[in-house]
């Protein structure tokens, strides 16, 4: 089976409601320091397609129930680099443009933008993930990923055309991104709904983060140490991760945004992930 019902890993503080998620291709190049896939998937940063998934997704799409969302993707991002020559995603939203699936298409790449066509015409939501909007933070964080100010300008184009979007500031990182929020949350405020996270870590991310920055890790991981573990992630303390939660929240809010949290014990409203976005 290629749909699956969503299931992060029965994480505690996951509030997402019930939606499917497909992920087109195994993999994903963007290559972000501080991405956890590659924590269960091998070779992570290698993109590979999945061998017979057009005819049967459609096998799968015939019984499917329309009712339900079906999000691109959560672990492999729908819009690798590849995928400008394999046009396999767009294949899928055509698919999902004959059968009428509601999707939720959230990505970190502006190679979207291409299939606006298909996705106006589909009962969907448009997201892009932006860590922050300085070009050198981002690079460094997301070496292969499209540039920030990129993926905001297809989002724009997405708006204007009358598709809903909307946005991830994720992960929110002290001492780095954090005190770029405020000219990454004016960059968005476009958009419907903006979903935060602050960073969490697992033992392959953060033994990356210590390689890339050495000294930034130098100041956060005693913070970590102070934090949680929940689900195989070490977290911020709480005390400390509300608190940026409740700034975000307040900042997002003030521009007449709607907030989501994810997987932080925190509130969201009316939902954490935008699927309140996408047309019944």
């Amino acid at each position: 089976m290629y749909l699956r019902p969503f299931d992060p890993w029965k994480n505690p503080l996951c509030t997402c409601p019930f939606k499917y998620t497909l992920n087109v291709y195994t993999g994903c190049d963007h290559a972000c320091v501080y991405c956890y896939i590659t924590s269960y998937i091998p070779n992570a940063f290698r993109v590979r397609t999945k061998e017979g998934l057009l005819p049967k997704l459609e096998r799968e799409l015939r019984k499917f129930d329309g009712r339900h969302i079906v999000a691109l993707s959560y672990s492999s991002d729908p819009y690798p680099t590849i995928e400008k020559k394999l046009r396999i995603t767009r294949k899928v939203l055509e698919l999902f443009r004959r059968y009428d699936v509601r999707c939720l298409l959230l990505t970190k790449s502006d190679i979207f933008e291409r299939d606006l066509d298909v996705l106006s015409e589909l009962r969907c939501a448009v997201g892009v993930t932006v860590t922050t909007v300085d070009k050198e933070k981002a690079k460094l964080l997301e070496p292969n990923a499209p540039l920030p100010e990129r993926r905001i300008s297809a989002l724009k184009k997405a708006y204007r055309m009358g598709i809903p979007v909307y946005a991830r500031i994720d992960p929110i990182i002290p001492y780095y991104t954090w005190g770029d929020f405020d000219d990454t949350l004016e960059a968005l405020s476009f958009v419907s709904h903006i979903t935060v996270s602050t960073l969490k870590l697992r033992p392959d991310s953060k033994k990356r983060m210590f390689a890339k920055f050495p000294e930034l890790m130098e100041r956060l991981w005693p913070l970590y140490e102070r934090g949680e573990r929940i689900g195989g992630y070490y977290y911020l303390p709480k005390e400390l991760r509300f608190k940026i939660l409740r700034e975000a929240e307040k900042k997002i809010t003030g521009k007449g945004i709607t907030f989501g949290s994810c997987r932080e014990g925190y509130r969201s409203f009316p939902s954490c992930d935008g699927s309140h976005l996408v047309p019944p």
